[in-house]
């Protein structure tokens, strides 16, 4: 497996995981202080398409490492859940980086 596949995967968990914060404060914001409504809406729209492009490389991933069907549900529903998506992409991390360090390496001429 490709370093880069793991990459992405990190990359995407983190920005999901800190819109999904962001998102969080500003729900808090709109319905508990009743401002900030614009911003909720854009934040929320923001965070769906980055959930969405997360929902691709995560899928990718367990795809790759073959995980069952259980443990790939748990991955992709992590970005939902706030702060969960940080301590899933540890564990993802911790299991995924002996394969990609187990992989041959290409050297392209």
């Amino acid at each position: 497996m490709k370093r880069s596949v793991l990459t992405r995967y990190r990359v995407m968990a983190y920005v999901t995981a800190v819109m999904l914060l962001i998102l969080c404060a500003c729900m808090v914001a709109k319905y508990g202080f009743d401002t900030g409504s614009d911003l909720t809406l854009a934040v929320s729209q923001v965070h769906g398409v980055l959930f969405m492009i997360y929902l691709v490389f995560a899928f990718d991933l367990g795809s790759k490492a073959k995980w069952p069907f259980g443990k790939l549900l748990w991955v992709l529903a992590s970005g939902t859940i706030p702060l969960a998506a940080f301590f899933v992409e540890r564990g993802v991390r911790a299991e995924i980086e002996p394969l990609v360090a187990d992989a041959p390496a290409t050297v392209s001429a």
